[in-house]
């Protein structure tokens, strides 16, 4: 492979959504709506939609859900020769419930033992990622395993070591870690290595002890991020940058919020594509703002992810 032929590498797993039919408690749903989960692979499809060469890398089962991931990121354009298919495990799966206050809806996940939890550093093909780039990596990856941890600061110490660009979300998952503690000391960890940093401004409060944007954005660009953006939810987003100074970016009215899982990956799909692209870091965060919008107006993880031709009609 040359050294261009993907523009984004992600490792992560993969799991099967079941979005409950009705709102209320997940246990008086009857009948539930199959879809896909993962804030690596929501980025992955996020990115490809939007014209970018994607590869991503993972382990599923070959399980029905299995094939069924694999087969929807395959549609979506997606380089999957990197995806180990291992009929000894599981793959994961999640229930995710309705809410009709515009609040976080309850999430139930069923991903312990899974596939994607048995990956290592030597499923870390240097050459593969390498011909990426740029990595985009969250904290859930490194979340799932004790194995995983490792594996995802190789991807990163290998990217940074190739003179790659490396984006970092931490998409806390609070209950896949020991402790607070611990999640907040591998969190800063993984974010030092990153060129771009895309908080969220509830996580960067438990991360970083700092109460403002100003604050957070402050805490990681101390760590060595060149950009840092903060997200702010419906006011938008602000950002600290090499190149560009700091300032803000308003958000795009939503007319109803249905699902906010989701946007978070969304505005990180928007933010790196455009960055990417060459665009100026305040059009990047614009575009993440916007692509963030259309997540949570929908009932999945990536209906509202945008295609090339979308994103030009919006003239973004």
């Amino acid at each position: 492979m040359t050294d261009t032929a993907f523009d984004v590498a992600l490792f992560g797993e993969a799991m099967l959504l079941l979005v409950a039919d009705r709102p209320g408690p997940l246990e008086d749903a009857q009948s539930f709506h199959k879809r896909t989960a993962g804030a690596e692979t929501n980025v992955a499809i996020g990115l490809s939609r939007l014209g970018l060469k994607v590869g991503w890398a993972s382990r599923l089962g070959t399980d029905s859900m299995g094939r069924c991931l694999l087969a929807t990121m395959k549609a979506e354009g997606i380089d999957c020769s990197h995806v180990i298919c291992d009929a000894t495990q599981k793959t994961g799966f999640q229930f995710k419930g309705r809410v009709t206050d515009g609040s976080d809806p309850p999430v139930e996940y069923h991903r312990k033992g899974s596939a994607a939890s048995q990956m290592t550093v030597d499923d870390v093909d240097v050459a593969w990622l390498t011909s990426a780039r740029h990595l985009h990596a969250t904290g859930v990856f490194p979340a799932i395993s004790a194995t995983t941890l490792p594996a995802a600061i190789k991807t990163m110490d290998v990217m940074r070591a190739a003179g790659r660009t490396i984006s970092f979300d931490p998409n806390l998952r609070p209950t896949l870690w020991a402790s607070t503690e611990a999640m907040r000391s591998a969190i800063n960890d993984l974010a030092s290595r990153a060129d771009w940093v895309l908080p969220g401004m509830e996580e960067g409060v438990l991360l970083t002890g700092e109460s403002t944007p100003e604050g957070v954005a402050r805490f990681y660009r101390q760590l060595g991020a060149k950009l840092v953006v903060v997200k702010l939810g419906a006011e938008g987003a602000y950002y600290d940058s090499d190149v560009a100074g700091t300032g803000r970016v308003a958000g795009f009215p939503v007319k109803e919020v249905i699902d906010t899982v989701g946007a978070g990956d969304g505005f990180a799909a928007g933010v790196i594509s455009a960055l990417l692209e060459g665009r100026s870091v305040p059009d990047a965060v614009r575009r993440g703002c916007w692509i963030g919008a259309r997540a949570v107006q929908v009932l999945g993880d990536t209906e509202g992810l945008p295609t090339r031709a979308q994103l030009e009609e919006a003239g973004l």
